[in-house]
């Protein structure tokens, strides 16, 4: 019995080092997307504040001169968030998304407060593989 996997592959990874590759679908550290030419996606619509069950977004807006709104303040308490995808699936426009990111340990609770700028960096960072995982996952929208 010992034998057979001896002459197998290795079901093991040498993490940190080596990692699986992460599904579409994976639900990680959040991010703000941003239109091509800059301008954020995010039109205050506020579906996502409602709708996440922990409470743990909280936004602020405010009218523009054209008539539509933009968020002042979007925050995102990551102490809170269960990582339910709610936000996500409300989101009318794709603004916030959850990224591949799931390495995200801090050495104070503060940083885990997440502030428009810091998840508008993390939808800049990302921008390719969130594009990417939006496209594989809309046939199951």
């Amino acid at each position: 019995l010992d034998m057979k996997y001896f002459f197998r592959p290795k079901s093991t990874l040498n993490y940190p080092h080596e990692k699986w590759p992460l599904s579409p679908r994976f639900r990680g550290e959040h991010a703000l997307r941003r239109y091509a030419n800059g301008e954020e996606r995010c039109i205050a619509c506020k579906l996502c504040e409602e709708i996440c069950p922990a409470q743990a977004i909280t936004i602020d807006a405010e009218p523009r001169e054209d008539g539509s709104r933009r968020t002042t303040r979007y925050d995102i308490d990551m102490t809170k968030c269960i990582y339910c995808g709610f936000c996500q699936e409300a989101c009318p426009v794709d603004a916030i998304v959850e990224g591949p990111n799931f390495e995200f340990s801090t050495e104070t609770r503060e940083e885990l407060y997440y502030t428009k700028e810091k998840l508008l960096a993390n939808g800049d960072r990302w921008e390719a593989v969130l594009a990417r995982n939006i496209e594989l996952d809309a046939p199951y929208r």
